[in-house]
């Protein structure tokens, strides 16, 4: 990488403007053509650089020269778009190396792709529940209550040992932990610490009578190393859980309108379910899951980039939904293509702030597709484009029902 910036350009506002639906804004594609470094004036702290070109935002993701943890370090000086920042300080998202490592190396080897691999069976009995009582409940059903909302805490309710009865909690819990402005500050606050004191009450059940789950081997992990606090504990778990199922419940309903919305992708996915995991890597990339630029990153020293220099204490802030629509790297980066290949998204990540739950994401995914496509040959949309209701004033985007029909 090369170049240096010779004079800061002009700041733009960011964000762009309204996220509207799974539109992703067409500034960002002229950025990316023509001012790939971009000088952003945010709503809340300082200006900072908007990377929009893959190959910057892989390096930048995986260059330990970028630091998360000196964005808390900054307070109120980060660059954000809420007024404040929801995320505790042991974050796992806001920590860099040996505090990151020692972290993420709390989580059992239950997460890796091998073992994930293993749970297909039962959650692909959880999917087909659920959608067999979709079914049943027809011609007409909601695919956000039906299936969106209730998979995804079902299996990571289920991999942490929380009991069904307090599922609902956790979903709830999820809403208020994602959103920007949805809710008032103090609604979010005694949310979290709901949360926290569950979490940390069932984090002394597992401690005094472990269990064959998730929870039980991180908490046997972390009681084994003297320098993880019981507050870093807790907001690992808090992590887990919200990672681990708030984003897969906008997804699934994301993954179901972008195939009915795209002529023919759905019938040809029931006719060859072979299809369903490069489908799957593809919706990944095409949907622009979060509404805005939310991976910020400070330079620890200069940095070069392909549109110019990062200086040291500057702060990056990465669009992988703009990266993702690169076409240096995805041929025709606006068509959905259920089946490209190479697929280098950056959907869930990059470097080592990789999504931890990256594997189980994607299964849960795959079997949500392949139930549905199974079952329901002839889905459609039960209502115009224009009357469906997308959620406002949260990170992601997403719908808040899914009226289906068959």
């Amino acid at each position: 990488m090369t170049g240096q910036q010779t004079a800061r350009p002009t700041a733009v506002d960011y964000p762009f403007g309204p996220a509207i639906e799974l539109g992703l804004d067409a500034a960002y594609a002229r950025v990316r053509a023509t001012q790939p470094l971009q000088s952003v004036r945010m709503p809340y702290g300082e200006d900072a650089w908007l990377l929009t070109r893959h190959d910057d935002a892989r390096a930048v993701l995986a260059d330990p020269r970028f630091s998360r943890a000196m964005a808390c370090e900054r307070g109120e000086a980060m660059p954000r778009v809420e007024a404040e920042s929801r995320l505790p300080p042991t974050a796992l998202l806001l920590t860099d190396p040996p505090d990151h490592t020692r972290l993420r190396e709390l989580v059992p080897r239950s997460l890796t792709a091998r073992r994930v691999e293993e749970s297909r069976p039962r959650i692909r009995e959880i999917a087909e529940g659920f959608t067999l009582a979709m079914a049943d409940s027809g011609p007409l059903a909601d695919v956000v209550e039906h299936l969106g909302f209730p998979l995804p805490v079902a299996v990571i309710c289920d991999a942490l040992g929380v009991p069904p009865e307090d599922h609902r909690l956790f979903h709830r819990w999820g809403r208020a932990f994602m959103a920007v402005s949805a809710f008032p500050p103090a609604y979010v606050q005694a949310a979290m610490k709901e949360l926290r004191t569950y979490l940390g009450g069932l984090i002394a059940q597992r401690r005094a009578e472990p269990r064959e789950d998730l929870l039980s081997g991180i908490v046997a992990a972390a009681d084994a190393d003297p320098c993880v606090s019981e507050w870093a504990l807790v907001n690992l778990a808090s992590a887990l859980l919200v990672a681990g199922h708030e984003t897969t419940v906008s997804q699934i309903s994301n993954f179901v309108y972008t195939l009915l919305n795209t002529p023919g992708a759905w019938r040809r996915l029931h006719a060859d379910p072979g299809l369903v995991p490069c489908a799957v890597e593809e919706l990944l990339r095409f949907i622009p899951l979060t509404t805005h630029a939310d991976s910020v990153l400070y330079a620890r020293e200069d940095v070069d980039l392909s549109g110019g220099r990062v200086r040291a204490g500057e702060p990056v802030l990465v669009s992988m939904a703009a990266a993702n629509r690169d076409p240096a790297v995805f041929p025709s980066p606006d068509h959905l293509d259920l089946e490209r290949n190479p697929n280098p998204h950056l959907g869930l990540g990059h470097g080592i702030h990789h999504c931890l739950g990256a594997s189980l994401a994607r299964l849960e995914l795959q079997e949500a597709l392949y139930a549905l496509t199974k079952h329901f040959p002839d889905l459609e949309l039960a209502l115009p484009l224009e009357d469906l209701a997308w959620t406002q004033g949260y990170i992601t985007r997403g719908l808040t029902t899914l009226p289906v029909r068959w």
